[in-house]
């Protein structure tokens, strides 16, 4: 069945409006999972809901933990980890959190848990966590493959220890490992060798939550992470604002020439989308705070950019929409890595920008983009909730693009495009 097409909204006059976010979805999978291994219940706080934090809760509630929801908020119980659940299957879905984060934490239950996900999750890198994980000593049946699906065989312990990886193709690799170590016998001393880690302020947000439930983590040395053996606390969490989701909006005020404020956006945190605020100033935007706001008011042109996402790979679809409609040429450095992320991002932001008209170079490790005339198109989304969201963006410029599967922004953002419409139109 074919997916139904959105007519993206089109405006033509500066917008000036407010946008409340729901909440990270990296902090909440994050919270779910160190609730989980912890030792007593703990209290998630305006958690996100989407589809990927709802498989999080599938697949641990699988393993055996509980988790009940009052009155908006999630109370976790932890399992018995090593007590006996025989075989349980859990649905990744096409989130990198669940299929990478989920693993070390199954290798800690009593019976075998096979993984398995969307079609397009089969061709996500997985080898990494496969391999360290069987390292460690944990056995793993994944008929040679290094993807989904495969079968985690726990028997209620893992040993740890040292243990070496090449996490240049995701950091999640890393953060997989970190989440459960201190519930191993040794803890885990996790060493990265290879090309420079991509996407490090989740690895900063994974620390920062293992040290406020008390777990020792030392990361003094480059490209080595040290998890202490031991208890994790019970915490309660209030998740913040996911600034990655904010994205769009700030981009649909510099794209039409007017102000965004987006409400609650926290003074200090690890997120990944809080580069925002340089990117927007990058693009002539003037950026202030507020009280607990951040407020963006585009400036007299929209000029082009040249910046190096490495660290927040995820922003570059959105980037490089507003990049389209720059007055100069654009350059997106160290985004080689999207080329695994849901879908090769690297291929389909190039197609979809070439679908209204722009020029743009698929580099080795990133893009080179040249504004041209647009033109409407129907835009393809790839499963993908960024190039979704990079597509609303386009269509604010460009009258007439309309939107294959809008509704696969549920991955992060559950009613995107109500939401969107409620802002822009």
């Amino acid at each position: 069945m074919s997916s139904p097409l959105w007519s993206a909204p089109h405006r033509s006059s500066p917008l000036d409006a407010q946008v409340v976010l729901p909440g990270s979805k990296s902090l909440t999978n994050r919270a779910l999972i160190l609730a989980a291994l912890a030792e007593g219940a703990s209290t998630v706080r305006l958690p996100l809901r989407s589809r990927d934090t709802e498989l999080m809760m599938r697949a641990l509630r699988a393993l055996g933990v509980g988790i009940e929801d009052r009155e908006g908020d999630w109370v976790v119980t932890p399992a018995r980890w090593g007590s006996q659940l025989g075989s349980v299957d859990i649905d990744c879905g096409l989130a990198g959190t669940v299929m990478r984060f989920v693993p070390p934490v199954a290798a800690l239950s009593g019976g075998s848990t096979r993984l398995d996900g969307d079609e397009r999750a089969r061709e996500r890198p997985m080898g990494t966590v496969i391999s360290a994980l069987q390292d460690l000593g944990v056995v793993i049946d994944d008929g040679g493959r290094g993807s989904l699906p495969f079968t985690v065989h726990g028997d209620g312990n893992v040993d740890g220890g040292v243990v070496t990886i090449d996490a240049s193709a995701s950091s999640q690799f890393v953060s997989a490992l970190l989440l459960a170590g201190a519930r191993y016998a040794k803890g885990v001393d996790v060493r990265h060798v290879g090309k420079p880690v991509p996407s490090t302020p989740h690895i900063d947000m994974t620390v920062t939550q293992l040290q406020a439930r008390g777990v020792e983590v030392d990361e003094t040395e480059p490209n080595r992470w040290v998890v202490g053996a031991g208890p994790i606390a019970a915490l309660d969490t209030l998740i913040e604002a996911d600034l990655s989701n904010a994205g769009a909006f700030v981009a649909a005020a510099l794209v039409t020439g007017g102000t965004v404020r987006i409400r609650h956006w926290p003074e200090r945190t690890d997120q990944a989308g809080d580069r925002w605020r340089e990117i927007a100033a990058l693009f002539g935007a003037d950026v202030s705070r507020e009280g607990g706001d951040l407020v963006v008011t585009a400036g007299d042109r929209l000029t082009g950019i040249q910046v190096d996402l490495h660290d927040e790979g995820e922003l570059t679809p959105v980037v490089a929409a507003v990049c389209a409609m720059a007055d100069s040429p654009s350059q997106l450095t160290g985004v080689g890595h999207l080329r695994g992320h849901e879908t090769d991002r690297l291929a389909a932001i190039t197609a979809e920008l070439g679908r209204v008209g722009c020029d743009v170079v698929d580099t080795e490790d990133g893009l080179l983009i040249t504004p041209r005339p647009l033109h409407s198109a129907i835009l393809q989304t790839y499963a993908d909730h960024r190039m979704a969201h990079a597509a609303a963006v386009l269509g604010l410029a460009v009258s007439g693009v309309r939107v294959v599967d809008v509704a696969t922004t549920a991955k992060s953002f559950p009613d995107f495009a109500a939401a969107w419409t409620d802002v822009v139109a």
